[in-house]
């Protein structure tokens, strides 16, 4: 007997964790990209950044989701500590979402959950609706486990060992010590609040040492971050402590709030309740409001204690700096939602180097400085690294479960590092070229070096824009990069005409010629790829929705 409740608790348990995972999962597919940017765009201030997190958190069912995408955000400098906190603090609050679902005991309609989210996922040809077939998949799971748990629970009324064990429960601190345990080992502290809601539905656990266990799960909950930022950056480790730093004060103070009035505590959850598993669920929503009641005017204080906690400075990653990646790579967190605005920060700093090399070999054609020449070789040579570890991680996050808006974008981001690789292999060209006039006494005239100025400044800015609209989404130049590009080829075509007007004149001799000839049709050539840069996610959209169309 009680090897077979044993066994369908563990059965339950692992159809609970499974569902979660499934509908969370689904949930950052469908809408992780959408999410992500509300974060980006919500977050200036923590109170809008707690708001924005309760609901993320809502909606995903995963606080440490949350937060380490929270952690991505800080290690990309998309947000900084402060808005963090503000994140994090709601976090707290939308994860008791799942406790709340699970005391509506839905359990008897967990089969007809299961069957929709089936068919849908089975007969439906849509991506995106397929994947919220999933989603309903995962719910279905998730109370199905629920159901299987509850019937375990029901069960163990009638063996007295684990009866007089969970009686036996009653040291306010080893309930605490039990939840931290729990939740640390199982990562979640939603699943560990749901199995003390289910055993106090069948009075198997005391109502007031659930309170102590959902604050052990408070702190508990804190261990994934924790974890996950021990390989990341200093601000990756002082978000999770600013996690940390949260709970553990705020199960502080309520173990004072407890000991001082438990009893009236207790008769207030339990007139806004109608039952134990509600109670357990309207106990875990009203502590974690009421510690970022407390705490939030204190955000500034936690992210100080935070920063005291871990000192000093990372490292810094410039432009010039060689074969460094910043905001992708082994020293950051790795979360699929963010994975992709990480490497497009990576990108936008590569492409960085490769328009500053460009300008550096365009000086050195004219002022013919060795030292420019061979910082261009230099900085070339980094710009070739950052392609193979950018494209590298590109397959390896092509492999993981990443949101389906972000997945549509990946061919166009493997064009992107191609084009700015291909920018600075045109800075190498017109260096070849320095390099060549410097030791065979080419000169070009004035005129000569003011158009290729003139053709320079238009690239420049043909880059600039194109970056933004990459990097940005801004598309507010999108007219004005067309029209270069046209002036850009237009005027390459009447450089060329008047380079061979001077020779016909004897006015340019053959080899400057040759020279000019091929830096202009460089610069053409480069203005290409800054188109193809601009477009290039705009572009990839428009493929991906007529192939689902």
């Amino acid at each position: 007997m009680n090897a077979s409740i044993i066994l369908s608790m563990a059965g339950g348990l692992g159809l609970f964790l499974f569902g979660m995972r499934v509908m969370s999962d689904s949930i950052e597919k469908v809408a992780g990209a959408r999410l992500r940017h509300i974060l980006e765009i919500f977050t200036t201030n923590r109170f809008t950044g707690m708001l924005v997190g309760i609901v993320f958190t809502g909606i995903i069912q995963s606080s440490s989701a949350c937060t380490a995408m929270v952690v991505s955000f800080v290690n990309a400098g998309l947000m900084n500590m402060y808005q963090a906190a503000g994140v994090i603090f709601g976090a707290n609050i939308g994860t008791t979402v799942t406790s709340l679902l699970v005391s509506f005991n839905l359990s008897a309609y967990a089969p007809v959950i299961l069957l929709t989210g089936v068919l849908i996922a089975m007969f439906i040809k849509k991506e995106k609706v397929r994947k919220f077939g999933d989603i309903i998949i995962g719910f279905g799971i998730l109370f199905l486990g629920i159901s299987t748990m509850s019937a375990a629970m029901a069960g163990m009324k009638d063996v007295p060992e684990i009866v007089n064990l969970l009686a036996s429960l009653k040291n306010p601190f080893m309930a605490t010590l039990v939840g931290l345990a729990l939740t640390s080992v199982i990562q979640s502290s939603s699943v560990t609040v749901s199995i003390a809601l289910l055993l106090a539905n069948q009075d198997l656990l005391s109502l007031h040492i659930t309170l102590y266990i959902i604050l052990g799960c408070n702190i508990g909950a804190c261990s994934t971050a924790l974890l996950t930022s021990l390989a990341g950056k200093k601000d990756a480790k002082r978000t999770a402590l600013i996690h940390f730093w949260f709970n553990v004060i705020g199960t502080v103070i309520l173990y004072v709030v407890l000991f001082a009035a438990e009893e009236p505590v207790m008769k207030m959850i339990w007139a806004i309740s109608s039952d134990n598993g509600r109670f357990v669920a309207n106990a875990h929503i009203l502590i974690k409001v009421f510690q970022v009641i407390v705490l939030f005017p204190f955000a500034k204080w936690i992210v100080k204690l935070a920063c005291i906690c871990v000192p000093g400075e990372d490292k810094k990653v410039g432009y010039r700096e060689s074969y460094q990646l910043k905001y992708i790579g082994d020293k950051v967190v790795f979360n699929p939602a963010t994975a992709v605005v990480e490497v497009v920060k990576e990108l936008d700093r590569m492409a960085s180097l490769a328009s500053e090399n460009l300008n550096r070999a365009m000086n050195a054609l004219i002022t013919l400085d060795e030292e420019d020449i061979e910082e261009v070789y230099e900085v070339e040579k980094n710009i070739d690294f950052l392609n193979h570890a950018i494209t590298d991680y590109l397959v390896k996050i092509n492999q993981t479960t990443l949101p389906i808006e972000d997945l549509k974008s990946i061919g166009a981001l493997f064009h992107v590092a191609n084009d700015i690789e291909r920018i600075g292999d045109h800075a190498e060209n017109v260096a070849d070229a320095a390099r060549q006039r410097r030791e065979s006494g080419v000169s070009f005239s004035k005129e000569a070096q003011k158009e290729m100025g003139e053709m320079l400044d238009m690239v420049n800015k043909l880059i600039q824009y194109s970056i933004d609209m990459f990097v940005k989404g801004d598309e507010s130049h999108m007219g004005e990069v067309k029209r270069l590009e046209d002036m850009v080829d237009e005027k390459e075509r009447a450089l060329q005409k008047f380079h061979i007007q001077r020779m016909t004149k004897g006015e340019c001799t053959p080899e400057a010629g040759m020279i000019f000839s091929d830096v202009v049709s460089g610069l053409e050539r480069v203005a290409d790829h800054a188109i193809n840069i601009a477009f290039a996610v705009t572009d990839a959209e428009k493929e991906a929705e007529a192939a689902e169309g």
